[in-house]
């Protein structure tokens, strides 16, 4: 039986809707979307009727009718049996007003804060004038291991020297390198099955080109991966939304995208989710490869963040449990973000075609770094323990300052990955990253990390920083808001995020 919302249930979920910014039925249009991207509206769930929200809200029922018919047009409610319509995915196209249907006010609680247009450059990964940086989690490179990788490779070069240098598949001691990797994690794999990139953006440009054309629709986590979201854009593709449950994946909401949507490509990350921490158990996996299987949905698995396991939990890669699965990998998070060396498992079919796909991109990846990335994937246990207890050292630390000095903000401890999500006690993310280099740190705004001005309740926050370092920004971060809580008009008049690249 399909989930319905009451009145009185919707109207809590809305909290203090109607600012006055605007007309209302747009007012609370806009949350009401805002609510479903957010995730605290299911899919699939009906809507009070309209006499009784009018009741409830105490509003005419001409806002309320002229709001359904508004969530309507985007997408957001489809048609049902008198004014009872149900929350669905909107069909989205990209970029410009057409992908979130009409906007959200320029101004105000509810604008669309923190999206880069196309085209425009964002600044580099170096935060200005020494703010700390909470807007990406990197790690500096485990100097020592990389040294050594890349002394290494300086000995083995004058062998390849006679040769070309091109390959679009990648050295083939990189390639069985990772091949081993994931046949020692359960699922056996040929050096057939890798094709080496220059990091997991290349690699997952190098999919869509391959296997998505122009308007097909990619089916995503919300939130998701920042730079993920914006190759889907770029590749003018349309991204479907599937938000989160409380505890986790929401794999009767996925099911129904696939079956609503039939998207060509579901891109997740499966493994200590960017930004939630979350990790898929193999229950869930199973059952989502068979779905995707029925749909003709390929699975893109973007395993970049799997070895930073920090609790210890086990699981098997996505592809595992699935043939049409494609991983993707790299060292930049393990090892260093300045070696720009990643891979794709596949089908060896499939690997082809991303080969002579790749072409149009470029030739293949440079010698060295494929040399000396073969010697760390081979010997990733060596920097691997130190890493993971520095991690969680710096985990326990940020949780705890963020329970001292910000105890409002709810966070789940994430069993792995580089950062926690927090919830905000309010609609503030835009306003912190606003702002946050008045006191000396910079963020990146919730919405950055979703579709359609959603996660304004949200933040990223690494733990890649040492723990001096985290207890400075913290003591920023609540300095920050006990200003907006201060002076809460100031949530109103900064709505416009920096753009900023993240990590």
């Amino acid at each position: 039986m399909a989930a319905a919302l009451t009145a009185l249930a919707l109207s809590r979920l809305l909290g203090p809707w109607n600012t006055g910014t605007g007309p209302a039925y747009r007012e609370l249009a806009d949350v009401v979307r805002l609510l479903i991207l957010d995730g605290r509206i299911p899919l699939d769930t009906a809507l009070p009727s309209e006499r009784s929200l009018c009741s409830t809200l105490a509003v005419s029922r001409t806002t309320v009718t002229a709001a359904y018919a508004s969530l309507r047009e985007q997408g957001f409610l489809s048609s049902g049996q008198g004014s009872r319509g149900k929350t669905r995915i909107p069909e989205l196209t990209p970029f410009g007003p057409a992908l979130f249907g009409p906007q959200p006010p320029s101004t105000g609680p509810l604008a669309a804060p923190g999206l880069t247009a196309p085209g425009l450059t964002a600044p580099g990964l170096t935060a200005p004038g020494g703010l700390v940086d909470l807007a990406y989690s990197a790690l500096p490179a485990s100097g020592e291991v990389v040294h050594r990788a890349f002394a290494a490779a300086l000995t083995e070069l004058p062998a390849l020297l006679p040769g070309f240098g091109y390959d679009a598949l990648g050295l083939l001691p990189l390639r069985q390198a990772v091949a081993d990797r994931y046949s020692a994690a359960g699922v056996p794999t040929q050096p057939g099955q890798i094709m080496v990139t220059s990091g997991a953006q290349h690699a997952l440009t190098i999919i869509i080109r391959t296997l998505a054309d122009r308007q097909d629709r990619i089916l995503v986590e919300h939130p998701s991966y920042p730079h993920a979201l914006d190759a889907i854009r770029s590749a003018r593709c349309r991204p479907v939304p599937v938000a989160f449950a409380d505890s986790g994946w929401d794999l009767p909401a996925m099911e129904a995208a696939m079956v609503q949507q039939q998207p060509k490509l579901a891109y997740l990350v499966p493994d200590f989710h960017n930004p939630t921490g979350m990790i898929m158990p193999d229950a869930q996996r199973r059952r989502l490869a068979r779905a995707a299987a029925a749909a003709g949905t390929v699975l893109v698995a973007d395993e970049t963040l799997r070895d930073l396991n920090l609790d210890g939990v086990a699981t098997t890669p996505l592809a595992g449990f699935g043939s049409t699965v494609v991983s993707i990998g790299s060292l930049s998070k393990s090892h260093w973000g300045g070696l720009r060396t990643g891979w794709i498992r596949a089908s060896e079919s499939i690997i082809q075609r991303f080969a002579a796909a790749r072409t149009t991109l470029d030739l293949g990846g440079p010698v060295m770094e494929q040399l000396a990335a073969a010697h760390l994937v081979r010997a990733l246990e060596e920097p691997l323990p130190a890493l993971l207890q520095m991690l969680r050292r710096n985990r326990s630390t940020l949780l705890g300052l963020l329970a001292e000095h910000l105890p409002t903000w709810q966070v789940a401890p994430p069993a792995g990955g580089l950062s926690v999500w927090c919830r905000l006690p309010g609609p503030i993310s835009t306003a912190l990253t606003v702002l946050a280099p008045e006191y000396g740190i910079r963020l990146a705004a919730g919405p950055r990390f979703g579709i359609g001005g959603a996660f304004e309740r949200n933040l990223r926050l690494p733990f890649t920083l040492p723990p001096d370092k985290l207890e400075t920004a913290i003591l920023a971060l609540r300095a920050a808001q006990d200003r907006l809580d201060a002076a809460p008009q100031l949530r109103r008049s900064l709505t416009q995020a920096p753009a900023v690249a993240i990590a």
